[in-house]
Order: structure tokens, then C-alpha cells, then sequence
């Protein structure tokens, strides 16, 4: 390789620029929208337990490893390579790609008669998704400035909550309109029943979003060290794989307790996702429509201000000097978390179980911006698709492979009866919560050791 040069005061200046304000929440909105459209497909499931086992005569256990690991083992496998490809390659042709692959699966796994067919389709699903986030951290990190980062994050990450709301809105809505059993004559596709339907539907956006999607530019990649080329132009110099696992070896302390105490938090909040609508139907007796329709107002409706104070707080206390700042207003979700978490599932009375739950979505949606953010901070350029798919690995290894599954798994081997679901919700809660607090905090003594050295590594890659 060619011996490195420095940027000219030109260059300089067109790299430090970012594009203008609106234009970049234009492209966070799109961003957002496809990430919405990605929860429809993962959260859709825990309304359907009912009409899935009785349609296909499966256990708890078997739609437990529907909603966790045959989806997420793939979407982790996968994640690595396609991080490594969102730090080589443009970041939004690789989301376009992957989106129209996840939902081709969405509609196969609707398509699906058997278990094996549903199985096969998840994992479709699963490796089409992994295209996106490490992808749309990386172009949102190079659309605001630092000091905005954690509230532009935190606005993507509304994609959680509102893709998740939806999902449990349409399919009570859905559900209420067709019933549970019936079975309807398609066109092209023959009988379906009516959960299958569902699938058809949560596809259709990927039309229009893709469309949107190509209409941003690619953005420049700030802070990356750069090298002239065989064909005398500047170029982007990349970081060798030996390299990115030598870098984060050095900052292991700061990164793997951040991801591993949010991986806990994800854990709390994947389960309760998946199992909270059964929670109210089977052990408070409400409706599979109605409970949809709940569920799916309260995400909509308090998971997004949730995130939206977690990112502004902590962009406040980033200008206020606390460098740990993401990591402080992670810790303090969990904190909040705690309680209500290990009280709705408890308590007898279904109304004060549903406001309890609502309360817990405010607290749960809380880390969602602030965790990649973060990430994002203490990592180079060059390595941030790889940092964020190290992060989503274990983040949704821990929590969507296991969470929805080890719930299920005690409730059916260790209750032994689905109607203490209630406490698999509850156990599962404490724990994760009571060991994510643990990991942030000893995240906060080492994640500014992680800020400096990435300081002094940015120096060192941009001399001539």
C-alpha cells in the first residue's frame, strides 16, 4: 500500500462539514422507517402464539425458539461479515439489498405449512436484518456531530418501539376483523389462515421504503485516515480484521461490559416483548384482539419518548462534561426498570398489571440510542460496522436467541404449567436486570480509558 498522505486544509474542512440539519434527520426518518419495518416481522409473533400452536399443534418451547433462536442465531452469524462489509462498501445499497431479502422471508414464512417451513423462513429473516444496524450506525454517525449523535441514535431506535407497536396494533386489529380460526381463499397462494395473512401484510412497505432509502447520498466518512491510490486519488485506508480484534482486545474492559450489561437489558426486554401478550391473555383473561390493541398504543406511545429522553439527557450531560455520559443514562434505565419489571407480572388485577407494563415501556426504551452511540464514540471510523456488529452479536445472542426461549424453557420444564408464565416474567426480570446494573457500572471505570485511546489512535492513523 501506498504511503500515507495528509488531507489537504481543503479536504479538511469538507470533511469536518456535515450535511445540513434537515437533510440529516431526513435520512434518519428513512432509516427509522426501515427499522420499524424490521419489528413488525420479529415482535408480530408473540400476539400469534395462540393461532400458531393451535394451527400447528407446537409447545411453548417450540414458539419459543421461533421468536429467539432461529431468527437470531442467523441474524448474529450473519452480522459480522455484513459489519465488515458496511465499513467497505456503500452502507445504504447494503440495507436495500437486505431488506428486500427479509421480507421475501416474511411472506415465506406466511406461506409456511409446516414447522421446518417456518423455521427455515426466520432464519430468511434473520440474515436479511443483519444488513441494517451496523449499516445505520454507521451512516447516522457520519450525519450529525458528535454533541446530537445520542438523540439522532435514540430516534432510530424509535424503530424498536413503534415497529413492535404495530406489530401487536395490526395484529389485534387484524385478528378482531378475521378471527382467530378462520381460513380465507388468496389469490395465487390458496387457503391461508388468518395469522398467516399478517406476514403478507407487514411486508408490503418495502416498496416505498426502499425508494426512499435511494434517494440519500452516501455520506463522507469523518475521521478515517486516508492513503493516495494507483490511480493518484485519495483513498480510505482500511483496517485489517487483525487489526479491528487487536483494537478491541485493548479496549475489551469498556466494550464487552457495555455490551454484555446491555445485552442483559436486551434480554429483559426481548422476553417481556415476546411473552408479555400470552402473559395477559392467559393468566388476566383479556382478548387476543384487545390485548394487541393495548400493547401495541402503549410501544407506540411511551417507548418513543422514552428514547427520545435518554438521547437528549444524554447529549445534555455530554455537554456538560460527563464524557460517560451514554453509559450513565444506560445504568439509569436499568435502575428503573428494576421494580416495575418485577411488579407487573405479579400483581392479580389485570388493569394495574396493564398500567405497570405501560410505565416499564418508558424505562425499557431508555437504552436503545444511548448503547450504540456509544459504541460509535469509542471506535474509529473504519472499525464501526465491525464494533456494532460485535455489540449486536452479543446483545441479541443474549437477549433475542435466549430471552423469548429461556422463558419459555422455564415455564414449561421448571413451572410446568403455562399459567405461571407470571413468574418465568418475573425471575427472568430480576435476574437480568440485577446483573445488567453490575455490568454498567463497571463499565463507567473504564469507558473514558476507551474515549483517549481512541484519541491517540485517531492521531497516530491520520500522520502523513
Amino acid at each position: 500500500m501506498a504511503e500515507s498522505a495528509g488531507p489537504t486544509t481543503g479536504s479538511v474542512e469538507r470533511e469536518a462539514l456535515y450535511p445540513s440539519s434537515a437533510y440529516a434527520w431526513y435520512c434518519v426518518l428513512i432509516l427509522m422507517g426501515i427499522y420499524l419495518n424490521s419489528f413488525l416481522d420479529r415482535q408480530i409473533l408473540g400476539l400469534l402464539v395462540g393461532p400458531i400452536k393451535a394451527d400447528m399443534g407446537i409447545s411453548d418451547t417450540q414458539m419459543g425458539f421461533l421468536m429467539g433462536p432461529s431468527f437470531a442465531i442467523f441474524y448474529i452469524i450473519a452480522g459480522i461479515p455484513l459489519g465488515w462489509l458496511a465499513d467497505r462498501m456503500s452502507r445504504k445499497v447494503l440495507v436495500a439489498i437486505g431488506q428486500f431479502f427479509w421480507s421475501l422471508a416474511s411472506i415465506s414464512f406466511g406461506l409456511g405449512r409446516t414447522y421446518g417451513q417456518l423455521l427455515v423462513a426466520r432464519v430468511g429473516v434473520g440474515v436479511g436484518e443483519a444488513s441494517l444496524s451496523p449499516s445505520a450506525y454507521s451512516l447516522i454517525t457520519d450525519l450529525f456531530p458528535p454533541k446530537r449523535l445520542a438523540l439522532a441514535l435514540s430516534v432510530y431506535g424509535m424503530g424498536i418501539y413503534i415497529g413492535g407497536g404495530l406489530a401487536n396494533l395490526a395484529g389485534g386489529y387484524v385478528l378482531d376483523f378475521t378471527g382467530t380460526g378462520e381460513v380465507y381463499d388468496l389469490p395465487l397462494v390458496g387457503a391461508r389462515q388468518s395469522w398467516q395473512i399478517v406476514f403478507f401484510l407487514i411486508a408490503l412497505p418495502t416498496i416505498p421504503l426502499t425508494a426512499l432509502l435511494l434517494t440519500m447520498r452516501e455520506p463522507i466518512r469523518k475521521g478515517v485516515g486516508k492513503a493516495m491510490g494507483k490511480d493518484g486519488q485519495m483513498h480510505v485506508i482500511s483496517v485489517p480484521m487483525s487489526d479491528f480484534w487487536r483494537y478491541l482486545r485493548r479496549n475489551g474492559k469498556a466494550v464487552f461490559s457495555h455490551n454484555i450489561g446491555f445485552a442483559w437489558l436486551s434480554f429483559a426486554g426481548y422476553g417481556a416483548a415476546a411473552w408479555a401478550p400470552s402473559l395477559f391473555i392467559r393468566v388476566h383473561g383479556y382478548e387476543a384482539p384487545f390485548t394487541g390493541k393495548a400493547l401495541g398504543l402503549f410501544a407506540i406511545l411511551i417507548g418513543p419518548p422514552g428514547l427520545f429522553f435518554a438521547g437528549w439527557l444524554a447529549d445534555r450531560l455530554g455537554q456538560r462534561g460527563y464524557r460517560d455520559a451514554k453509559i450513565r443514562v444506560g445504568l439509569l434505565a436499568a435502575c428503573c426498570a428494576l421494580p416495575i419489571s418485577m411488579a407487573y407480572p405479579l400483581v392479580t388485577n389485570g388493569k394495574t398489571a396493564l398500567i405497570l407494563y405501560a410505565i416499564s415501556n418508558f424505562f425499557a426504551a431508555m437504552p436503545w440510542g444511548v448503547a450504540p452511540a456509544a459504541i460509535q464514540e469509542m471506535m474509529p471510523n473504519q472499525m464501526r460496522g465491525r464494533a456494532s456488529a460485535v455489540y449486536l452479536f452479543i446483545v441479541n445472542l443474549l437477549g433475542l436467541a435466549l430471552g423469548p426461549y429461556l422463558l419459555a424453557v422455564l415455564t414449561d420444564y421448571v413451572f410446568k404449567d403455562e399459567m405461571m408464565l407470571n413468574y418465568s416474567l418475573f425471575t427472568t426480570s430480576l435476574m437480568a436486570h440485577i446483573l445488567a446494573i453490575s455490568m454498567l457500572l463497571y463499565c463507567l471505570r473504564h469507558y473514558t480509558d476507551s474515549l483517549d485511546r481512541l484519541a491517540s489512535w485517531s492521531e497516530s492513523s491520520s500522520e502523513p
